[in-house]
């Protein structure tokens, strides 16, 4: 994708240079109504869920900076991925529909299983925030260290829970196993609820998921290790990073809600899109924003602005660790 493409001054500079202002004033015009209805949006998972409620708390100040509503469609399916082909295969792709999806792991999918579309053909514009993944134990593991952990894995194969297989903290899982020799075995408890309810009756050795979730869950479980930058400090027990003990170079392994569009809607109309960009940033700008955010049980420090370039850079390593990994992570 050229986001030059998306630069509302070099696209009217080409138009003007190329068919003349007569021809290029049209489009102007019209983008100038924008938008003139509300904007409908597919999250692709259940209404009531985290996703929804990150939605709410940023339309609601999204709304008054765009000057106009959002009306979501709820379709959980395939981690995912119903809600991304129906996206793609029968929403417009005129700037009056965007998909609210989480980066890391559905994104995922697309390395693990091809999906119907060209995924080249949407791409993420706004960031919300970023959730980094964790390895935790129920509070009464005898595996009470990272140490412990390691020194189990090479004895045994753990059982690790995981929300789903195809996601960024089974990606960090897998690499800590690369960088240590010690031995997991994976095991999909279908939600973050039941992944970490499995560390914490022992079903599993112990579990890993976004830190959202673990957070949420207090003194019944302890993290011993995050994938990505610890922001929060003792809200996940001051646990390091992989990176910081490993010297590893492993990307963010992130649950990152965003925004995204039809690469089709952003090249027809770069100014319908300018503004999509302008008002999201504007968002972040304003302060009733994070009050929002924490109103809907979100963790201040993870709200986080992303732009195209960002996201994009996200996406791309998502595909390239998917692959990676692809094997490892097709057996759910």
């Amino acid at each position: 994708m050229t986001f030059s493409n998306l630069n509302r001054r070099r696209f009217l500079g080409t138009s003007i240079a190329a068919t003349g202002l007569t021809l290029a004033a049209p489009r102007i015009a019209r983008a100038a109504d924008y938008p003139d209805r509300n904007i409908s949006v597919i999250i692709p998972t259940r209404e009531g869920g985290g996703a929804d409620r990150n939605f709410r708390a940023f339309t609601s100040i999204w709304k008054d900076k765009l000057g106009t509503d959002f009306e979501p469609g709820f379709f959980p399916g395939a981690s995912g991925r119903v809600g991304y082909e129906v996206y793609m295969g029968k929403n417009e792709p005129d700037a009056y529909s965007l998909i609210f999806g989480n980066m890391g792991p559905e994104v995922l999918n697309w390395a693990v299983q091809a999906p119907t579309f060209d995924v080249n053909d949407y791409f993420y514009f706004g960031q919300v925030d970023k959730d980094p993944g964790c390895l935790f134990v129920g509070a009464e593991s005898k595996l009470q260290t990272l140490d412990d952990v390691i020194a189990e894995g090479k004895k045994r194969k753990l059982n690790v829970g995981t929300s789903r297989m195809a996601h960024p903290a089974s990606i960090g899982l897998l690499a800590l196993g690369e960088e240590t020799g010690a031995q997991f075995n994976l095991i999909p408890l279908s939600g973050g609820k039941n992944t970490v309810a499995g560390a914490v009756t022992g079903e599993v050795d112990f579990s890993v998921l976004t830190s959202g979730s673990v957070i949420a869950a207090g003194d019944a479980v302890k993290t011993l290790l995050v994938f990505g930058e610890n922001v929060v400090g003792e809200a996940l027990d001051d646990a390091p990073s992989m990176n910081s003990v490993y010297g590893t170079d492993l990307p963010e392994m992130l649950s990152a809600r965003a925004f995204g569009i039809h690469k089709k809607a952003a090249d027809d109309y770069p100014d319908r899109m300018d503004h999509l960009n302008t008002t999201f940033k504007a968002t972040f700008d304003d302060p009733a924003l994070l009050e929002a955010y924490v109103a809907s049980k979100g963790t201040p420090e993870y709200l986080s602005y992303g732009g195209i370039d960002e996201c994009e850079a996200f996406k791309n390593a998502m595909l390239e660790l998917g692959a990676k990994y692809k094997d490892l992570l097709s057996g759910a």
